[in-house]
């Protein structure tokens, strides 16, 4: 079984996109491959937060992917800062790349295009750390979204970058591009991604809203004045993301839901979305809740932390070699 690697940043709350855009995709892809998912906290900090903050953030991260469906028997899931190879190969990376990279790398660009200060060297070189934590176990495919793609890529780099000046030691990654709710949009803002950072609450859903918050946040999604339900991003984005969102929610192909509205109005149809949306939420939360009150979080991280190490630790010492790190061969 081919082996599968992604990670997500801890920082803000859960969104619906990021469930639609990822966590859908990995429960799938548990069946798949053999996959391997990492909380990357120590990406957090690129930015300032709060340690309180990092922690409740990492424990809901946690829950949540657990009461979506992935599989601790079928999936490891470990905290990036428990698997000490991750940093210890970041600084390799950061040693192997060039500015002109990483200046090119997306957050760091539109942060200085916009003139924004206090940019730490953290944000600079984070994308080097994110090409360790995929290097480290050999994995062969990456799930990624649109924004995420060029890490994959300077991952790529690196890996064939290190093999030519050290001798073959890393596989060369491969980029998976989702399809169905690669990217879901703010409600207020179909031009915009649903993120965690949005300052409009309108416009995003997170997974621990109040599904009836939730399905309001719905019925006042922004759509258009044309009154025709058809799936067109370009010239309806708010009506597409509507739809993405109940084709996936309701696992339903987003031609059947246009078919069956074909002479109807948009209130009918965020009715449905909205209902959806709540009865997603609620058996979601459910289980959240459930998992917290049992306590497994912590168990399952020493797990995933461990199966993880076998793989980390074995890939960093053979680096160490190669490079000259430890003085015997």
């Amino acid at each position: 079984m081919d082996r599968m690697l992604s990670g997500i940043k801890p920082t803000g709350r859960l969104t619906l996109g990021n469930y639609i855009g990822a966590i859908s995709q990995f429960v799938k892809f548990q069946d798949q491959y053999e996959l391997y998912i990492f909380i990357a906290n120590q990406h957090a900090i690129t930015v300032p937060i709060e340690a309180k903050e990092l922690r409740q953030n990492t424990k809901d991260l946690i829950a949540l992917y657990l009461a979506s469906g992935l599989d601790p028997k079928k999936v490891t899931l470990f905290l990036q800062s428990d698997v000490s190879a991750h940093a210890k190969l970041g600084w390799i990376m950061t040693c192997m790349s060039y500015m002109g990279e990483l200046q090119r790398m997306t957050q760091y660009k539109d942060k200085t295009a916009k003139g924004e200060t206090g940019i730490t060297a953290g944000l600079f070189t984070y994308p080097c750390l994110m090409a360790a934590d995929i290097l480290l176990y050999d994995a062969k495919y990456v799930p990624v979204g649109i924004d995420q793609k060029q890490h994959v890529e300077l991952a790529r780099n690196l890996a064939e970058r290190f093999n030519h000046r050290y001798s073959d030691t890393f596989i060369v990654p491969e980029p998976v591009m989702t399809t169905v709710g690669q990217k879901i949009y703010s409600l207020q803002d179909p031009t915009k991604k649903m993120s965690k950072s949005e300052t409009n609450p309108k416009g995003t859903i997170d997974l621990l809203d109040d599904p009836n918050l939730a399905r309001k946040k719905i019925m006042s999604a922004v759509t258009d004045s044309l009154g025709v339900i058809q799936y067109d991003p370009e010239n309806q984005p708010g009506l597409a993301n509507l739809l993405t969102i109940q084709s996936v929610l309701a696992k339903e192909p987003i031609e059947a839901i246009v078919s069956r509205y074909q002479g109807k109005g948009y209130g009918e149809l965020k009715k449905e979305i909205g209902q959806t949306v709540y009865d997603f939420l609620s058996d979601l939360q459910a289980k959240y809740r459930d998992i917290q009150d049992k306590k497994i979080v912590d168990q399952v991280l020493l797990e995933g932390a461990k199966k993880a190490s076998l793989i980390a630790d074995k890939k960093i010492a053979k680096v160490y070699r190669k490079v000259g790190f430890t003085i015997t061969k």
